[in-house]
């Protein structure tokens, strides 16, 4: 399902990081919890009232001055803007309405999509008057808030929520494979999609950032259909830098959501980039079935090693993606294309594969005895029995005495274990522990 996008937008030192922690919650804490994963804290995934959407943390504008920063950062709010269904316009309550308010309520209106303000650091309620000089923006909706202390930010949200649009999802059969294809701008994505369907389906140029938006293109080989879904790189406008890029980012998210199986395409000739491990860690987040393609391998000089030597640092840059495999192509000379469904099918079987309770008990039964939970204080893990709960991806609720003592290394201990007993080649597996009485 595709998530609506929500853009915070606003001059600088308004509160707009504060207010992105404060509706993240503690989201981003927790992705970074996990080892291996770099995160781009411009991005994350919000909730409120049962809805779910992402939101875009932009920097400050300025306007006037012909500073390449400023300049920079204006590209990439612009983006933002274009990319969101709804913008939330942050203020800053103490200061009053500044010129450059004007500029970014100009730039606002022009974008035809609707906007709510957000008059921050209205810290109390006597504070409120502050907010009618805003009303004369001409957008309607503006709510005094305090993002440091959260007060206010509940009604903003109920109206955020309520101006979000129906996003109708293409349906496609029970049966049918969703593919999505991520990574950084150029590494190949379209002329894959166009070496695996055999025909010239998309665009292909070699300016990077030549596809706009995702685009679906079902069909069938032999006997079973897919989708494939290409992300969109980055449309150059004007002079844009690498951080817009981020942007691309947001595209790849949203495709990665409506998918099954995640092809991470690498550049085989350039190697492996902080953007690719990034990219990737959405896509291990968002729980799909993953396998990593690294193309334009006919440009790379080998010897009878550099397969392994290239699939060694694979596992090293990715090490929280151990359980994707890796494929070698070229997509200029289609080289092993070939190779890329029947692996989709296998990983896309393993992603959806259930397993009956009985079987995972004695797994467990056997893991806990081969391998004892450590102690902690004197108290020791006790594991009471387990259940799958759910697929894409494998999840599994252990029922256990008490969570807290259920230290990380022993969790992974207890994945591959599982992985040993039933595969789950390719899919991320989500262990969920559970205390008896829950």
């Amino acid at each position: 399902m595709s998530l609506p996008v929500v853009a915070i937008v606003g001059r600088p030192n308004v509160g707009k990081s504060t207010i992105f922690n404060r509706i993240a919650g503690e989201r981003i804490a927790i992705v970074e919890d996990k080892p291996g994963i770099t995160r781009d804290r411009i991005y994350c995934r919000g909730e409120w009232n049962g809805r779910s959407f992402h939101l875009i943390d932009t920097g400050g504008l300025e306007f006037g001055g012909d500073d390449e920063m400023l300049e920079h950062i204006r590209h990439q709010a612009e983006l933002a803007i274009e990319e969101a269904h709804v913008i939330l316009f942050l203020v800053d309550g103490q200061a009053g309405m500044t010129a450059t308010d004007e500029e970014v309520a100009r730039l606002l209106h022009r974008s035809n999509k609707p906007v709510v303000v957000g008059v921050n650091k209205v810290d109390h309620p006597s504070h409120r008057e502050v907010i009618y000089d805003f009303y004369q923006m001409g957008f309607g909706d503006v709510f005094p808030i305090s993002a440091l202390h959260g007060t206010g930010t509940g009604d903003l949200l109920d109206r955020i929520v309520e101006l979000f649009p129906d996003l109708e999802e293409e349906e496609y059969d029970e049966d049918t494979i969703r593919v999505c294809l991520i990574g950084r701008p150029n590494v190949g994505k379209s002329s894959l999609v166009n070496a695996i369907l055999g025909e010239e389906r998309v665009i292909v140029s070699p300016v990077a950032g030549t596809t706009r938006d995702a685009i679906d293109t079902p069909f069938e080989r032999d006997g079973q259909k897919y989708v494939l879904i290409d992300t969109a790189g980055m449309r150059k406008k004007g002079r844009v830098y690498e951080t817009t890029e981020k942007y691309s980012v947001l595209r790849a998210l949203k495709a990665i959501e409506r998918s099954d199986v995640v092809l991470v395409v690498l550049d085989g000739e350039r190697g492996i980039a902080e953007q690719d491990k990034r990219i990737a860690g959405y896509a291990h987040e968002a729980g799909r079935a993953s396998i990593f393609v690294v193309n334009k391998w006919d440009a790379v000089e080998k010897d009878d090693k550099t397969m392994d030597r290239f699939r060694r640092e694979i596992r090293d840059e990715f090490h929280f993606m151990d359980y994707a495999p890796s494929l070698f192509v070229s997509a200029k000379t289609k080289r092993r294309v070939h190779t890329i469904l029947p692996m989709v099918n296998e990983v896309a079987e393993q992603h959806a594969m259930r397993v009956s309770t009985s079987v995972l008990n004695e797994v467990l039964t056997d893991a806990v005895l081969t391998t004892p939970p450590p102690s902690d204080k004197g108290k020791r893990l006790r594991i009471l029995y387990g259940t799958q709960v759910s697929v894409k991806p494998p999840t599994f609720v252990l029922f256990v005495n008490d969570p807290e003592l259920a230290h990380f290394s022993y969790q992974r201990y207890l994945e591959n274990r599982l992985r040993e007993a039933f595969g789950f080649h390719g899919t991320p597996i989500r262990l969920l522990l559970r205390k008896r009485n829950e």
